[in-house]
């Protein structure tokens, strides 16, 4: 008698690093899932289809093999790294993690990730280069606060490789396709290095493969 292997099914678009992310957790963990590729650009995540999953139209989601759906990526990241390596169990660590996690949506995403998105999916439009340019600044801050973290630290929580580190290796690590240098950011460049050494590293292309 076979045994039927319940799976999850992730939607998104490989090369966001919000579904990145959790793409490569679930590799991690060798969590058995379904990818369905969501064609932001076209309008696939405003569709009626998709706003069942996710009201709010943004990739990625989630769907839990009982039929329940979440999103939000790290949201996703500490479901689906509870009672695993990637979580830590100390209380204050696990606040650690979300202090980073936060830190990645509020202070780094809206101007790393948005920069690449201006550049890489929208091809730096001319009536949006003040906006790109407006970004620079708070792009810059927030990769200070990362580096002198790491200065002190090999990773951002206790010391080990976590979800707080995957949240914000995501978008760091193509920092340059929105226009970002990390040349004087030498111990951000040691940290991406120990990330991407990880036994079971996958990058964006591999998972896309």
């Amino acid at each position: 008698m076979q045994t039927t292997i319940v799976m999850f099914k992730l939607y998104g678009d490989i090369y966001s690093g919000n579904c990145y992310k959790v793409k490569l957790l679930l590799f991690l963990l060798d969590i058995p899932h379904t990818w369905t590729h969501v064609d932001i650009l076209n309008g696939e995540s405003r569709i009626a289809e998709f706003l069942a999953k996710n009201p709010n139209g943004r990739v990625p989601v989630l769907g839990l093999p009982d039929g329940r759906w979440l999103f939000e990526s790290n949201a996703i990241l500490y479901f689906l790294a509870r009672d695993s390596q990637f979580l830590p169990t100390e209380p204050f660590c696990q606040a650690q993690v979300l202090q980073w996690q936060f830190f990645e949506q509020y202070s780094h995403e809206p101007y790393i990730a948005t920069s690449r998105y201006i550049v890489q999916y929208l091809n730096s439009p001319p009536d949006l280069q003040t906006d790109l340019e407006s970004r620079r600044v708070g792009g810059y801050a927030a990769l200070d606060v990362m580096e002198g973290h790491l200065e002190k630290h090999d990773f951002f929580v206790g010391n080990a490789y976590s979800i707080a580190d995957i949240s914000l290796y995501a978008y760091t690590h193509v920092a340059a396709e929105g226009g970002f240098s990390l040349k004087p950011y030498t111990h951000i460049r040691n940290w991406l290095q120990r990330i991407s050494q990880h036994p079971q590293h996958m990058t964006m292309d591999q998972l896309a493969g």
